[in-house]
């Protein structure tokens, strides 16, 4: 042991989640020393005298060992081996069954020595004392003392043996208990990256969707309420009552819009209808509101099916933003949507006769939500643009396999559960 309890070795720390156990085990021990000590002694006085050193080795347990056990001292832990060596010894020689004290005194030294070195010398310091003693026995009785000699080096190799042995196991189970505790912070740490992770996923998900549908629907109100404005100051009044109906409108597909999001479906457009027919919708709506003209590509109700919902979802959201860029920045005055399949794949092509992308211009949050929305579907953005000319845009997604192919409404079931 060391001196302090966050320095203890592996082996310390090991007995000390077990101390309780060990306290039985010990008591217990010395209560069956005592009890066969009295029944089987020999004279009165060497009974007394090894009931005495039994009484000693209990209450330096009690008062030194314990308390080192509960500070983490060693100067504590190695003044009760130094009473556990010396009344075990002169124990031995009282009572001709000192052996059953001798394995209890050799757990004890393993239990509070702190390095391997430690046990070694204090076992080997208990095992030369308890020699000596039955060798000044052996001598006055005429006895072999070669043959103590074997006895306690047998004990002595048994008692180092068992106790590296013991303190492997121990260091071992706490390298273990280590290696899982780094394990399970490694993944809480791994949960709470990929809960973190997960969260700025859905909060720029839903950042897109609202830029995709009701920031855009605001935008288009704010653009039908200045145009019903001017309209009432040239005394129009049939045109602003015409605006006002589509600014109702606009509001209506705005409000459908936001339950859609909060019930966490795809756009409102696309639950009661395909995605050509919304495309036909996207295009009436834009073609009212602006007066622009949108040439629908032949071929786009065919090019439509067998997308997978995320692609349809893709695809007309791509459309809208396409049609919302038109709106705010193009000056067109004709625009082509329209849907081409080639082979596997299915392109939108939005294309205008408007004043076009400055080559300098950052790439907007609308075009990043739709290349982020391309890739989401497996798929790619491309946009051509020359100032004067007009802009080109081609989203492209793959045709889901037939097994991954699903209509609308049970698609729109497996997003919402």
């Amino acid at each position: 042991m060391t001196t302090q309890p966050e320095d203890r070795s592996e082996r310390a720390a090991f007995w000390t989640r077990s101390v309780r156990l060990w306290d039985r085990f010990f008591y217990i021990a010395i209560a069956l020393v005592a009890a066969t000590t009295f029944v089987t002694g020999g004279t009165a006085s060497s009974t007394m005298a090894s009931l005495v050193c039994l009484a000693l080795i209990t209450i330096a347990y009690t008062v030194v060992g314990r308390r080192a056990l509960a500070t983490g001292s060693a100067r504590l832990a190695n003044t009760y081996l130094a009473l556990l060596v010396v009344l075990t010894t002169l124990q031995v020689g009282w009572d001709n069954l000192g052996a059953i004290l001798l394995f209890v005194a050799y757990s004890q030294i393993w239990f509070f020595s702190g390095t391997r070195l430690q046990g070694v010398l204090w076992t080997a310091g208990l095992t030369a004392g308890v020699g000596v003693r039955f060798g000044l026995q052996a001598a006055a009785s005429h006895q072999s003392i070669p043959s103590v000699i074997g006895e306690m080096s047998v004990a002595l190799a048994f008692s180092i043996a068992l106790g590296l042995w013991v303190t492997q196991i121990a260091e071992q189970s706490e390298v273990q208990r280590k290696l899982v505790a780094q394990l399970q912070a490694a993944q809480d740490e791994l949960a709470a990256t990929h809960h973190a992770a997960g969260v700025v996923a859905e909060r720029e998900r839903m950042a897109q969707e609202i830029h995709d549908t009701l920031a855009q629907g605001f935008t288009s109100v704010v653009m039908l309420a200045q145009t019903t404005a001017a309209e009432l100051e040239r005394g129009h009044d049939e045109a602003a009552l015409a605006r006002v109906g589509q600014i109702e409108q606009v509001a209506r597909q705005n409000l459908a819009e936001a339950r859609a999001l909060v019930a966490a479906f795809g756009p409102a457009d696309l639950e009661d209808a395909t995605l050509a027919e919304a495309l036909v919708r996207l295009a009436e709506r834009f073609t009212s509101q602006t007066a622009v003209v949108i040439t629908l590509a032949p071929g786009t109700a065919d090019a439509a099916g067998g997308l997978s919902r995320e692609a349809q979802v893709a695809l007309l959201r791509a459309a809208q933003e396409a049609l919302a860029n038109v709106r705010r920045h193009a000056g067109a005055t004709r625009v082509t949507l329209g849907l081409a399949r080639v082979a596997d794949e299915v392109t939108l092509e939005v294309s205008d006769d408007g004043r076009g992308i400055p080559a300098d211009a950052p790439e907007g949050q609308g075009l990043r939500g739709m290349r982020e929305r391309a890739r989401g579907a497996g798929g790619d953005l491309f946009v051509e643009s020359s100032p004067g000319v007009g802009t080109r845009l081609r989203l492209t997604v793959p045709v889901a396999p037939p097994q991954d192919a699903a209509s609308p409404s049970s698609s729109a079931e497996r997003v919402a559960s």
